[in-house]
């Protein structure tokens, strides 16, 4: 065989080959480039993980101010004390020390609608409630109305205001203010922002409780105001935590707890007789 139809033979075999395209990281022998840049020499020592990952997924970079805002969120949300997630990844440590990412992925799998995910919800309702709104909006005053009729449509439904109340902060969360006032200042502060500051101010009069907007919600609202996809929010919130649980498990190696953790509740088991209820499935009896 000529080399002639040895090319033209790679080049059919080439050409009828699968085909995974992708805008994001792909390498040769020679280089690795990441969204078109050479990651070693573009990329490395020139962009911070916080810009790259907002790069990454949105696939633009960020503005000095978006980058700023981003940033604060991720630091909002690194980190929250002994929250289930943190405990699951210390308890997992315990478990298995030998599995670093065991435990990190368990104190991910917890970011449910109780503790994380409430970032994407309050997203989420914001967007909702902003693009089923055909009037004009300028004023705080419109906003207020805004917020009032969803809240109260809400309540009417039985449904959870997702950015309300906080089991510690009862008398307000310290990071919304300031995320307000940083997203203010790099000139990210959009309407998601705006609805969700309404919120706080009528949520007393709808519901007969003043509720704090609290710092999950907060990050929602900053994260939608990005133009980041509502539905996605929880990958940064995760992403967030990710650096928390990290800690956590650094902290678990120096000064042991969960240990403790485990044997406290252990030896404070207390055992509970099962009835039946009237369908035949057994439930714990309650005690007095």
């Amino acid at each position: 065989m000529s080399s002639t139809e040895r090319d033209t033979q790679h080049s059919t075999e080439h050409s009828t080959a699968p085909s995974y395209p992708t805008s994001l990281g792909t390498s040769t022998t020679e280089e690795i480039s990441l969204m078109g840049q050479s990651l070693s020499e573009e990329l490395m020592g020139k962009v911070g993980f916080a810009e790259l990952a907002f790069w990454m997924t949105a696939t633009r970079r960020p503005t000095a101010g978006e980058l700023r805002t981003f940033e604060a969120v991720l630091v909002a949300l690194a980190d929250h004390g002994f929250t289930p997630t943190a405990i699951a990844a210390r308890l997992t440590y315990l478990s298995a020390p030998e599995s670093i990412q065991g435990a990190i992925a368990a104190g991910l799998l917890g970011g449910g609608s109780r503790f994380l995910g409430v970032t994407e919800d309050t997203g989420k309702f914001l967007h909702q409630v902003l693009e089923a709104d055909d009037g004009e909006r300028s004023s705080d005053a419109d906003y207020d109305a805004l917020a009032r009729e969803a809240i109260t449509r809400a309540r009417a439904a039985k449904q959870i205001v997702p950015g309300l109340g906080h089991p510690v902060h009862k008398k307000g969360d310290p990071r919304t203010p300031r995320l307000i006032q940083i997203a203010e200042e790099g000139g990210t502060r959009g309407e998601h922002l705006r609805l969700f500051e309404a919120m706080g101010r009528v949520s007393e009069e709808v519901l007969g409780k003043k509720l704090p907007l609290n710092g999950a919600g907060v990050c929602g609202a900053a994260l939608a105001d990005l133009g980041l996809p509502v539905d996605f929010l929880r990958g940064f919130a995760l992403l967030a935590r990710t650096a928390g649980l990290l800690g956590q498990i650094a902290e678990e190696r120096r000064n042991p707890i969960a240990n403790d953790i485990y044997m406290h509740v252990d030896r404070n088991a207390r055992f509970v007789p099962l009835t039946s209820d009237e369908s035949g499935h057994a439930e714990p009896e309650r005690m007095g």
